[in-house]
């Protein structure tokens, strides 16, 4: 099992829907200062339930929404989903891949998902 993809919109600098794919062995996310890596790292925190504000850098959980800026609107929304590659069947379930997704909007209302299943 691997972590195969991330796609994020809305989550912190990401205005529009970014995706990251990965690949097996390691990988390294390199860029400039500013450039998101940070951010990277807090949407896989996120998205697998993180709940403290200030472990992702923020204050308040709308922290993590993007809030405009670059000619770009602030969007109401954050959602992150993180693939994992199940091909091996490392996890016992009849899918060859398992998503976990979180949203959370900026009423305070989160979501989580899996295999786009809404958890209750």
């Amino acid at each position: 099992m691997y972590l195969k993809r991330l796609e994020m919109l809305g989550f912190k600098s990401f205005a529009i829907k970014t995706s990251l794919e990965f690949s097996t062995g390691i990988t390294a996310v390199v860029g400039p200062n500013g450039a998101g890596k940070s951010n990277v790292a807090d949407a896989m925190r996120w998205v697998l339930g993180e709940q403290s504000m200030r472990q992702l850098r923020g204050k308040r959980s709308d922290d993590i929404i993007f809030a405009g800026g670059h000619g770009k609107a602030a969007l109401g929304l954050a959602e992150v989903s993180l693939t994992l590659d199940n091909s091996t069947g490392w996890v016992p379930s009849e899918y060859s891949e398992i998503t976990v997704t979180r949203r959370s909007y900026r009423s305070g209302e989160n979501e989580y998902l899996i295999n786009k299943q809404t958890l209750l």
